[in-house]
């Protein structure tokens, strides 16, 4: 008997999570219907950004997503469950299992990204911008219509019964609401999947927690290399461009992620109104799924994640929820100064397109980004300074005034992730990072090698490791 781990996606990148676990039955085992390895996957992520790396998603899955028994998510964001509809199309029939929130929210996810994928397509060949015939969605919502009944829901610290002597547990990681980390024993020995760990300071969300430790651990490198910012006076980038943006007449632009990334924003803004550091200005949240993912975190069901629910009632801003086109429209006729935060937060696709290929052209205007920008994706080419962004089949000058505030970040920073490992008890005998680019995973390896004496090493996409105890 034998159990492998191979690395099919998040492996040199920070999209595309996918890790396949297969067991294969102990000798002597009778046989079962359909006798073969148990395969289950952690995580079943889109990746984004880079052509190259989208051109991925079209791919054929490397085994048959039939032969596929389960699938465990340790949350909700789109590079982490976005291929799942792609995975039912072609054959998965198992249990898709996550947290009650993690369930939630990936509906909402799912949906909207079918919606904008049927949208984008539709719009690629009315316009007559696709390079190919005819521009297809990578699924529809029809896809999602079959997946959403395959999920099942678990609790935080009450081991799930895979069968074959395989369990699966899950541990708050306080990245978003229903985030984990898992750890999966075999019979082989056992796996931890950090998922996405968030920071200890979360503005929102109660801190994570360290899992038991295990044989094999996988570690997220999203910020590997780098220390956060903890300034005297917080988000003061943010506030001062609101404060510029509105003495000019102009309004800020947030592309903000739709699920924890928005509630975060509103959060800041409203203690920032409360403080009195910006002025009283309009606050429009432009995002169906922003607006549905924010009644979630509002739900009494998930006080219990969160650090004070009364944070999210913001009764400091003006605040308008604008969920139809139409609505959305509108704001190109606003005559004064306002705030609008809307999705997706890289800027790759969404409603903020629209504002942006509206409002990138007027210096009065402000563009304040929040969050991680992938390479290849629009918010990176913001973000580095590019002088002219290509938004629905037009290039488009950028003079509106680009911001970074990068205090908004939820993943963990290079000493936070250095500290979560060291607290993993017993310590794993090989430690993979994952979820980073190169440079990141590179730094946080050599971190764990020279600080914790680990044998740490970043993980290659394809590569398959066998699992084995201590």
């Amino acid at each position: 008997m034998a159990t492998t781990l191979t690395f099919l996606g998040g492996a040199r990148t920070v999209t595309g999570s996918k890790y396949l676990l297969t067991i294969d039955p102990p000798d002597g085992a009778p046989d079962r219907p359909g006798a073969g390895p148990r395969r289950i996957l952690v995580d079943c992520g889109l990746f984004q950004g880079m052509k190259k790396l989208r051109r991925a998603n079209w791919a054929p899955f490397p085994v048959d997503p039939a032969s596929i028994d389960d699938v465990l998510l340790t949350h909700a964001h789109m590079d982490h469950t976005g291929y799942l509809p792609r995975l039912v199309k072609h054959g998965f029939r198992g249990s898709i299992w996550g947290t009650d929130a993690t369930q939630a929210l990936t509906e909402i996810v799912l949906r909207d990204s079918a919606y904008l994928q049927e949208r984008d397509a539709d719009f690629a060949n009315e316009h007559g911008f696709s390079r190919h015939e005819k521009a297809l969605p990578l699924y529809r919502i029809g896809d999602v219509a079959k997946t959403l009944p395959l999920m099942r829901s678990v609790e935080f610290h009450r081991p799930l019964d895979l069968g074959d002597g395989i369990e699966a547990t899950w541990y708050r990681a306080g990245h978003i609401l229903g985030s984990a980390s898992i750890r999966v024993t075999t019979p082989d020995g056992a796996v931890l999947f950090s998922g996405d760990l968030g920071r200890t300071t979360h503005p929102v969300l109660r801190s994570r927690e360290i899992p038991p430790g295990a044989d094999v651990a996988l570690i997220e490198s999203t910020y590997g290399d780098r220390e956060h910012i903890e300034p005297a006076s917080p988000h003061e980038a943010f506030a001062a461009a609101v404060r510029r943006t509105v003495s000019l007449g102009g309004s800020v632009l947030v592309p903000a992620f739709a699920v924890d990334r928005t509630e975060v924003v509103l959060a800041a803004l409203d203690l920032m109104a409360a403080e009195g550091r910006i002025p009283p200005v309009p606050v429009y949240v432009d995002s169906p799924m922003a607006l549905r993912s924010l009644e979630i975190y509002r739900a009494p069901s998930q006080a219990g994640e969160l650090r004070d629910a009364a944070q999210l009632r913001l009764p400091h801003l003006h605040l308008t929820q604008l969920r139809t086109v139409e609505e959305s429209k509108r704001l190109n006729a606003l005559g004064t100064p306002a705030i609008i935060i809307s999705a997706s937060g890289m800027a790759t696709g969404g409603r903020v397109l629209h504002h942006l290929a509206r409002m990138l052209p007027d210096p009065r205007n402000c563009v304040v980004l929040t969050g991680y920008q992938a390479v290849g994706t629009r918010g990176r080419s913001l973000a580095d300074g590019a002088q002219s962004l290509k938004l629905l089949g037009m290039e488009v000058g950028v003079r509106a005034k680009v911001v970074r505030d990068e205090e908004f970040s939820v993943h963990a920073d290079a000493s936070e992730l250095e500290d979560w490992a060291r607290g993993l008890s017993p310590a794993p005998s090989r430690i993979f990072c994952v979820h980073g680019e190169p440079d990141s995973a590179s730094a946080l390896a050599a971190a764990l090698r020279s600080r914790l004496g680990l044998d740490a090493a970043v993980a290659s996409p394809g590569q398959t490791i066998t699992i084995a105890q201590g």
